[in-house]
C-alpha cells in the first residue's frame, strides 16, 4: 500500500532511538576533528597551525576547535544540544563557504557533500532537541530548551 497506516508511524521510543543514533554518528566526527584542531590530537594541526592554514588570527583556531569539540560534546550528551547544534551549524557554514564550495558537491574532490550533511543533521537536532535518550532529558525544563 502507498498510504501510511498507523503502524507505519514511528513510536516515541523509535524516534528517540533514531535521534540517539544520529547524535552519536554526528558527534564522533566533531569530537575527532575538534580534538585535532583544539588539542593537536590524532596528528591534527592544533589551533595555531589551523588558523595559519586558514590565513586567520590564532583566536579563530581556538574558536573553531572549541565549537567543534564543545558542539560535539553537547550533541553526544544531549546537554545544551541546541547551543551545540548552533555551534556546529556556524562551523559547517564556514567550512562550506570558506573551503568546500569552490570544489563542488563531491566529497572526494573536496566538495560540500559531507559538510552539508553535517549541517543538516545539526539543523534537525536544533529543531527536535536531543530526545529522551540523553543526559539533557534529566535537566530542569528551562535548561532542556537549550
Amino acid at each position: 500500500m502507498d498510504s501510511l497506516t498507523p503502524t507505519d508511524t514511528p513510536r516515541p521510543a523509535q524516534v528517540n532511538a533514531a535521534l540517539l543514533i544520529l547524535r552519536i554518528a554526528s558527534a564522533l566526527a566533531f569530537l575527532y576533528h575538534g580534538s585535532a584542531i583544539l588539542f593537536g590530537a590524532f596528528g591534527g594541526p592544533g589551533p595555531q597551525r589551523f588558523a595559519a592554514f586558514m590565513h586567520m588570527p590564532d583566536v579563530v583556531g581556538y574558536l573553531v576547535g572549541l565549537a567543534h569539540f564543545a558542539g560535539g560534546l553537547a550533541i553526544l550528551s544531549g546537554v545544551l544540544i541546541r547551543l551545540g547544534a548552533v555551534c556546529i551549524i556556524v562551523v559547517m557554514l564556514g567550512a562550506i563557504f570558506l573551503v568546500h564550495l569552490p570544489h563542488g558537491f563531491d566529497v572526494t574532490k573536496g566538495g560540500t557533500e559531507y559538510a552539508l550533511t553535517q549541517l543538516l543533521i545539526a539543523l534537525a537536532l536544533l529543531i527536535t532537541g536531543a530526545g529522551a535518550y540523553s543526559l539533557g532529558s534529566r535537566l530542569s525544563e528551562p535548561l532542556r530548551k537549550w
